[in-house]
């Protein structure tokens, strides 16, 4: 927190551009003295840029892929600050976020870690009627929560710790109220239910639970993502990810599987268009699934 409030702190006085001088030194750091990180850096990226091997990914696309999990870092505290007027930041689809404020109903909207899922601030911004709260894990919650407060003590977001007796009902409740309800899928705790995905050419496990949680809640689900784009820029994208209002207890697996898999399809997607912006610095492809979710017929 220290750092963090210190990092926070130069970056308000000094201004983006010059504060940003020091994430080449962190980008270089991460790139000399994390070898974990790097080698994992190297094997995503020779996936997302389609290259013959992870020795083929030279120094300079990892110098990037660090600078550009920096930034976007960095960018946070300005986001979280409401100083959007330092960024250009670009839409598509909107109409889509639209319609689901115009219906009222709640929805929930399911990003990842590419990009930067802060910079959704700017639509809310943009939009007065949309009401975000995030879910995650308790332990998870805990951190924003100290990061937020961090960065800026007054800020304010809504924040959902799963885990407990009661989230359900939070979740329900903030739905009812035409709230849109955030999720990170591409992460699990390690003993959640999982499901095995084709992505970016090998076999990933995607936690089931934000969509089973979608399903249950019978609310249309969106996939979001913020792309950093460079300099200032970022491009926001939402896509129609599943619609669970209609779907019947006995075809909810296989509602919940078509999702998840056109989410992973999504995922890949946008890896090609802006490699540099996935932020899973570890074995994606062998993260550990204790329990695989096999596909069934009929059951829910």
């Amino acid at each position: 927190m220290f750092w963090l409030r210190l990092m926070t702190w130069i970056s308000l006085r000094l201004g983006r551009g010059a504060s940003r001088i020091v994430l080449y030194g962190i980008a270089a750091y991460f790139l000399a003295f994390a070898p974990t990180a790097r080698r994992m850096s190297r094997r995503y990226l020779q996936r997302a840029l389609q290259l013959g091997s992870p020795g083929d990914v030279g120094w300079k696309h990892l110098f990037r892929h660090f600078l550009s999990f920096a930034s976007v870092v960095h960018d946070r505290v300005y986001l979280i600050n409401d100083r959007y007027d330092l960024f250009d930041i670009r839409v598509h689809n909107q109409a889509l976020i639209d319609n689901l404020v115009a219906d009222g109903r709640g929805a929930f909207l399911i990003g990842a870690h590419l990009g930067s899922f802060e910079v959704l601030r700017a639509v809310g911004r943009r939009q007065p009627g949309l009401r975000i709260a995030m879910a995650m894990y308790e332990d998870n919650a805990r951190k924003i929560n100290a990061a937020l407060a961090a960065i800026n003590p007054n800020a304010q977001q809504d924040i959902i710790a799963l885990g407990h007796i009661d989230s359900m009902i939070q979740v329900h409740e903030l739905l009812a109220r035409g709230t849109v309800v955030g999720m990170l899928g591409d992460r699990s705790l390690g003993n959640d239910d999982t499901l095995q995905v084709d992505f970016l050419g090998g076999s990933a496990a995607l936690p089931l639970g934000p969509f089973r949680m979608a399903a249950i809640m019978k609310r249309p689900v969106l996939f979001m993502t913020g792309l950093y784009r460079g300099g200032n820029r970022y491009d926001i994208h939402f896509e129609t990810l599943a619609d669970f209002s209609a779907v019947a207890p006995r075809g909810r697996t296989q509602a919940v599987q078509a999702a998840i898999t056109r989410y992973a399809a999504l995922l890949e997607q946008f890896c090609h268009t802006a490699p540099y912006n996935w932020f899973n610095f570890f074995d994606f492809w062998r993260a550990p699934a204790p329990r695989q979710a096999k596909p069934s017929a009929g059951s829910s």
